[in-house]
């Protein structure tokens, strides 16, 4: 999953107010040939920038440089999505992200993810994530 996705994506439940989602990187991978096309800007995200974990304009206010060269070479692997506000979960699994409906989402396998995955996933998604938990085997 680029980072940059992040700028767009929201909880399919909360609709505005869960955006950002928290993301928590598992595995990353690098993709060292890749650049910005020229006919792009930096900033390449316009409100939230998920490689610094901050929406842009506090990044700017910071003084710090738009990561975009850097982030664009960088792809989320293994992760979760986090969305703060209904406490739902979402994994990301070979750099996609599965954000779907929780009658869609397979007990057995949301399971099997947290318990594999266990020691990087913060307590709150482990025992308190919806639509499954550790705790609702």
């Amino acid at each position: 999953m680029k980072y940059r996705l992040l700028n767009y994506l929201a909880c399919p439940y909360c609709k505005d107010k869960g955006f950002p989602l928290k993301l928590i990187v598992i595995e990353m991978s690098r993709y060292e040939q890749r650049k910005i096309p020229q006919n792009l800007q930096k900033p390449l995200c316009d409100l939230y920038c998920a490689y610094r974990n901050g929406f842009v304009k506090e990044v700017q206010e910071k003084g710090a440089e738009p990561p975009c060269d850097d982030c664009i070479k960088a792809e989320v692997k293994t992760g979760v999505l986090f969305c703060i506000n209904c406490s739902r979960w979402y994994p990301i699994i070979d750099e996609i992200p599965r954000l779907l409906p929780d009658n869609f989402r397979q007990r057995e396998e949301d399971i099997e993810f947290l318990q594999m995955h266990g020691d990087r996933i913060p307590d709150e998604i482990k025992m308190n994530g919806k639509p499954y938990n550790l705790l609702s085997r």
